[in-house]
């Protein structure tokens, strides 16, 4: 059947005509007229059917019908708009039109018709005279198909508008059945891998598969910036106003930037598409393919497992009826966020059960909303500090007050032994002996990465870790990555880790996405973490900051500067792993010259762009040889160091007083003298110094003089 396709415009402009079509619209609008093959009409597995070109006869002859037609309904509409109110002329050319708007597609078709069959037409058969009854008729001589005569200007001009292939979209399935670069996840790690194989690849296809309803977007503001904004409105569009006051969004790109999955195929300049409410359950590596729950196939030239992990729970909740059940929030994403917040302008109080980062940080952003309301909000965690499997004892004591003074209740060395419903209340009975009530429990203990891929797809799982056990490329097997969360990788420095944080997410992701097109580049960067207690406390770290290992703390007066707020109005940035960008070129050379046999080479730990929007250095996801100082430091004093840490241990066991204050600060972590773990207590753009001593990995005789390179009494009167 014949069809007419074309631009949006020229389908109003038909439409309005009564359908017909004329050399303007073709020339103008870019409207073609083509042939539906049923061969290739139906959907396929490598992409949707392909519609075939007519030849330059057929378009000239429906050109030519429908200028003709066009030309008498323009007239009939001239008359109606010349008596404006004439209803009879109106009505009758409306009529009119009705009626030969059916004809005139036949009449097209019947032109098309005659001009195929004038091409087909053969040469007239002459008789055969007949020489005797018995004597069998002579075959009729061969016949010549005429040439087909060239076209003029105009009907090859006609033609060229129309495309040689072009895809069906109306037929095409809605996820693509072939990915050159295929994403399972739509998270952090997933976003940088895309942007790092489309700055590789320009024109890479890339399909991204995601059980969230939403496109990629940025964890860290969903139990920070939220929570402080004063605009319901922003908050609803999941915008946020940085602690500079610059709104932003959480999501990575606007929807624009993103094509059709159906259409990624179809992208001659590549593109990014992703599909919603999926979730991959099973990889076949030697078929190359992925299976989807709705037991759709994708084939694949290059995969990345990105899954990241889901909340954990504690067994108490997962014992409790449902009533208990449905008044627990598991935080971890958008739709989490949205309900909390609805349920914190409703419930007179909420339980907060975990004291690591994301509890605290929940706990002061809820505690903040408090104040302005009735809502009671209590902390609980079973260690004696906010952050105590972080933090050195005495400084989570002093977060632990912090807490206080935003408002919330904190008990430490607290947990739940019980859970159950009664007068539309959550009854807790906790190991104190104490039962409290309350509306709502949110429940922050860490992940469990999504390993269920493993099992089906025969992937191996770090037992000790968790999460896909990788090698150095982050390689799973053979065209197999795996990025974030989900991944135990190797340290060159400290062993197989497996890393829960937004920096590591990115970095390994990029490294991921550049490895997929053939970069082959170990992984050995030092990622980093933070945390902030509202805009005015804040903390860094990198490396094993484990609060059983010794500890060294070099402390200065805080200023203005040294402020979460102060970092982001100076950088312009909330993403704290971002602003090492700023960090290198301000305190690179003033720490070559201060200590170069100490941290040797600076320059080479290159940060990616701030356009980028990539938190870490390019430098380390390359190959490069350890780095020896240049100059042959002194042994250690062995014994010096070790009667340090014990005083310092001593110092730890010591709650500190109320009137303790400690304003900005540097933490080393020690494992056999070597600083493994550095924490920058509100102490900002200095991490590329810290993730050097934690990269050299040496003994060092007085660590007072190494928390010199952090300047601690820059911004000192």
């Amino acid at each position: 059947m014949f069809r007419i396709a074309g631009s949006v415009t020229a389908a109003r402009l038909t439409a309005a005509c009564c359908r017909t079509v004329t050399t303007k619209q073709f020339q103008v609008h870019g409207a073609s007229l083509h042939v539906l093959s049923s061969d290739t009409s139906r959907k396929t597995r490598h992409g949707p059917a392909h519609r075939t070109p007519p030849s330059w006869q057929s378009v000239r002859s429906m050109a030519s019908a429908g200028e003709s037609q066009s030309k008498i309904n323009y007239i009939f509409f001239g008359l109606a708009a010349l008596f404006g109110g004439g209803g009879i002329v109106y009505w009758w050319s409306r009529k009119y039109m009705r009626e030969t708007s059916k004809d005139t597609p036949k009449k097209a078709a019947a032109a098309v018709s005659s001009a195929s069959k004038e091409a087909a037409e053969t040469v007239a058969e002459k008789p055969v005279p007949e020489t005797t009854k018995s004597a069998p008729a002579a075959p009729p001589p061969a016949v010549e198909t005429p040439a087909e005569a060239a076209p003029d200007a105009e009907s090859k001009k006609l033609l060229d508008a129309v495309p040689q292939s072009y895809p069906d979209f109306e037929v095409m399935p809605e996820i693509p059945g072939h990915a050159k670069y295929l994403l399972i996840g739509g998270g952090t790690a997933s976003f940088a891998a895309f942007r790092a194989i489309r700055a590789s690849d320009a024109k890479a296809q890339v399909l991204v598969v995601t059980e969230e309803e939403e496109l990629p977007y940025m964890r860290p503001p969903l139990s920070k910036e939220l929570w402080y904004s004063d605009e319901p409105k922003l908050v609803e569009k999941m915008k946020f106003k940085q602690w500079n006051g610059k709104e932003r969004s959480v999501y990575y790109n606007p929807p624009s930037f993103y094509v059709e999955p159906k259409e990624l195929a179809y992208q001659e300049n590549g593109g990014v598409a992703v599909v919603k409410g999926r979730k991959v359950m099973k990889l076949n590596p030697q078929k190359q393919v992925a299976v989807l729950d709705n037991g759709w196939e994708i084939f694949y030239d290059k995969v990345l497992i990105a899954t990241g992990g889901r909340p954990r729970n504690i067994p108490v909740f997962e014992r409790a009826s449902q009533e208990v059940k449905d008044r627990v929030t598991l935080f971890r994403g958008i739709k989490d966020f949205k309900r909390l917040d609805e349920v914190s302008k409703n419930a007179s109080s909420i339980v907060v059960v975990g004291g690591g980062f994301l509890g605290s940080e929940l706990t002061c952003a809820l505690g903040k909303r408090s104040r302005d309301s009735s809502l009671k909000v209590i902390q609980m965690f079973p260690e004696q500090g906010n952050m105590g499997k972080v933090l050195p004892e005495y400084l989570s004591q002093w977060t632990t007050a912090k807490v206080r003074e935003e408002g919330a209740t904190v008990k430490p060395e607290t947990f739940v032994k019980r859970a159950r419903f009664s007068d539309g209340k959550v009854i807790l009975k906790l190991n104190t002996g104490e039962e409290i009530s309350t509306d709502h429990v949110v429940v922050a203990v860490g992940l469990e990465p999504n390993t269920e891929l493993a099992k089906e797809s025969g992937l191996e799982v770090d037992d000790m870790h968790g999460g896909f056990r990788v090698n150095a490329e982050l390689e799973a097997r053979s065209d197999i990555w795996v990025a974030g969360d989900a991944s135990s990788f190797y340290d060159i420095k400290l062993g197989r880790r497996r890393v829960e944080h937004h920096d590591h997410a990115v970095v390994s992701g990029r490294l991921a996405g550049e490895n997929m097109t053939g970069a082959k580049k170990p992984y050995w960067h030092q990622s980093m973490f933070w945390s902030d207690l509202g805009p005015d406390v804040g903390y860094e770290a990198i490396g094993i900051v484990d609060s059983s290992l010794p500890t060294v703390a070099v402390f200065a007066k805080a200023t203005e500067k040294d402020t979460p707020r102060a970092v982001v109005e100076e950088t312009g940035e909330s993403l704290r792993s971002v602003t090492e960008t700023e960090a290198l070129s301000i305190f690179g050379s003033a720490m070559q010259q201060a200590a170069p046999a100490t941290v040797p080479d600076l320059e080479e730990a290159t940060l990616p762009t701030k356009e980028e929007a990539v938190a870490a250095e390019s430098s380390e996801t390359t190959a490069a040889p350890e780095v020896e100082s240049a100059t042959d430091e002194p042994a250690p004093d062995v014994e010096a160091a070790a009667k340090l840490v014990a005083e310092v241990e001593a110092e730890n066991r010591v709650a500190p007083t109320p009137k303790e204050d400690y304003g900005k600060g540097v933490i080393f972590y020690l494992r056999d003298d070597i600083i493994v773990g550095v924490v920058l207590w509100n102490l900002f753009n200095r991490m590329p110094i810290a993730r050097k001593i934690v990269k050299e990995g040496k003994q060092h005789q007085d660590l007072a003089e190494v928390a010199k390179l952090f300047d601690l009494h820059a911004d000192e009167d």
